[in-house]
């Protein structure tokens, strides 16, 4: 019998947070021989794979019980209780009580444990002591969402927008520091709306500066996923001019075109895309910028895409998650015209050559020069702009700091080796 339980994480960085505080409450709780999977439901293929690794779960481990959690348990629960396979579902604040997996243990709990996010009105900072041998640490600062996106579905899955408390935020990062980690990422859903439900009010500017003056210790401090139009004043003075804030920001853009934006219910132009760019990189020429866009969202036309593909240059991005549009029930998005489905995935496609091709340029820009790396496992580090390196030979333990010559490049990676 397999005594640890063992957590499968599908979807975004704050379900590997999450993933991390469960594996402690699961193991605090003393379960055995059970596999817990931490859902996404942020498309209806990240739905399709939670069901398909359910699926593939039960036939691995057919003796084990089998947990089922996440924003598409939470979404809909009862068709995950419906599945054979599944023994129990969790909701998103239940699988983060330690009284939930007590309960569990003991065969106490219904086979499904799901309530309402919506009345969830505080986020607790999950104190994890480390995440193993990775270079990188997850921090999370805040959950939900107040936004209302026509296309997005996860406030259903993560409730309303809370923050975590600026000491506790720090005291997590002093612990990761602590552990060996060298890089910290702050994650949640959308952490550019950091603050407003706690006491004094903080921007996300605040927590980012008593991060970096508290924790002398921390090498690099990089954010997740950004609104760029919430970036407040002291934030933007911190990532111009901290050399410890990595020179890189991935920016929910979601599309070129001002009326697919304002269609989306987004809160900014291209215009004010491109101008934050731009302002960036004049203050602080290294920085580097990703950026999520959807494809053949409702009324697309030719033109409107053909802006968003433009965007990519007039921005400035290297590095692009593009999501073929796909509705999802319950969303505002799902009830306008619908584009054919062969057009949206060769408008992907388009996008996603657009982007390689600019990662490659960007890339190709910096053989020749060195830099400070992260050394990551598989003989790879991570630069602060977020290229990966693949290095020449192993240089030290995952986590060192390495001086490294960039000496050419293979397809989405650099080539490196050390300067001794």
């Amino acid at each position: 019998m397999t005594t640890r339980t063992e957590i499968i994480t599908l979807g975004c960085r704050l379900n590997t947070v999450e993933s991390e505080a469960i594996q402690r409450l699961a193991d605090g709780a003393a379960m055995r021989d059970t596999v817990v999977i931490n859902t996404c439901a942020v498309t209806n293929e990240a739905v399709r794979s939670a069901r398909k690794t359910i699926r593939r779960t039960r036939r691995e481990r057919p003796d084990a019980r089998l947990m089922v959690t996440g924003c598409a348990a939470q979404i809909d629960p009862q068709s995950f209780a419906n599945m054979h396979e599944v023994d129990a579902v969790i909701g998103n604040q239940e699988k983060l009580e330690p009284s939930t997996w007590q309960a569990l243990a003991a065969n106490q709990n219904p086979a499904m444990h799901v309530n309402d996010i919506m009345s969830v009105r505080e986020t607790a900072g999950h104190m994890i002591d480390g995440y193993g041998d990775r270079a990188r640490a997850f921090l999370q600062i805040q959950n939900g969402c107040d936004h209302r996106c026509t296309f997005c579905i996860i406030p259903f899955g993560r409730g309303n927008s809370r923050s975590v408390p600026i000491a506790t935020v720090v005291e997590q990062a002093r612990r990761l520091v602590d552990a060996g980690h060298k890089e910290v990422v702050l994650t949640g859903v959308d952490i550019t709306s950091y603050g407003p439900d706690l006491e004094d009010n903080p921007s996300l500017g605040q927590l980012v500066s008593a991060i970096l003056d508290q924790v002398p210790n921390l090498f690099r401090l990089r954010l997740s996923s950004v609104d760029g139009i919430e970036i407040d004043d002291m934030l933007f003075e911190r990532l111009i001019h901290d050399e410890r804030f990595a020179p890189y920001l991935h920016l929910s853009l979601q599309a070129g075109d001002n009326l697919i934006l304002k269609r989306m219910k987004r809160r900014h132009t291209r215009e004010q895309a491109i101008e934050l760019c731009q302002n960036i990189r004049e203050r602080r020429p290294e920085f580097a910028f990703g950026a999520d866009i959807i494809t053949g969202f409702p009324t697309e036309t030719d033109a409107m895409f053909q802006r968003s593909l433009d965007l990519v240059d007039e921005a400035g991005l290297q590095y692009l998650h593009v999501f073929p549009f796909s509705p999802r029930e319950g969303t505002p998005a799902a009830r306008m015209p619908q584009l054919d489905r062969n057009v949206i995935k060769d408008r992907a496609t388009q996008l996603r050559d657009k982007g390689a091709a600019a990662l490659h340029t960007f890339l190709d820009s910096l053989v020749g020069q060195d830099s400070d790396v992260v050394i990551e496992s598989g003989g790879r580090a991570r630069l602060g702009n977020f290229a990966t390196v693949k290095l020449s030979e192993q240089i030290g333990h995952v986590g060192a700091i390495a001086r490294v010559r960039f000496t050419g490049r293979k397809e989405d990676v650099l080539l490196g080796e050390e300067i001794l």
